[in-house]
């Protein structure tokens, strides 16, 4: 049984919400994982985290909310927190190190798995045909055109 098409722009609000505080909640937590360490062997559980958050928050987001432009939020999210954390704060903390050492390639990884993650499961998103208001197909595929015979004359 669908729900009525008066609930959509608030079940559409409530997905767009939930997504971005999750999507921000993992990104804090993967950012604040890099640094794990088992022994002195650092344990990449962030870029893992990261790798998988992105393409689950983002798939679920938009079968929950059954929009493509809200299913883009927790990417964006997920972008905005972990890159923000790369950068040093005016108090000279700086969260994600860059360059060399271990963490410092274990946090560039970070960054390009997370990354990754997150643009193939948006294109995989954008990719699908869209829904109207009605729950139809919006763009369904186009009549194929020629005779059908296969011999182009």
């Amino acid at each position: 049984m669908r729900p009525p098409r008066a609930l959509r722009p608030v079940r559409v609000l409530v997905c767009a919400g939930a997504s971005v505080a999750a999507a921000a909640w993992l990104a804090v937590v993967e950012v604040l994982w890099l640094p794990l360490r088992s022994g002195t062997l650092l344990v990449p559980v962030s870029v893992l985290a990261a790798v998988v958050g992105n393409l689950v928050v983002v798939e679920a987001t938009h079968l929950l909310s059954g929009s493509r432009a809200v299913a883009v939020l927790p990417a964006v999210t997920w972008l905005v927190v972990a890159v923000g954390a790369s950068f040093r704060r005016p108090e000279g903390d700086l969260v994600i190190l860059g360059g060399s050492g271990d963490l410092g390639v274990l946090g560039l990884v970070f960054l390009l798995a997370g990354v990754a993650a997150a643009a193939v499961a948006v294109g995989r998103v954008l990719a699908r045909p869209g829904r109207g208001a009605d729950g139809e197909l919006s763009d369904p595929a186009p009549e194929p055109a020629g005779s059908g015979s296969g011999g182009a004359r």
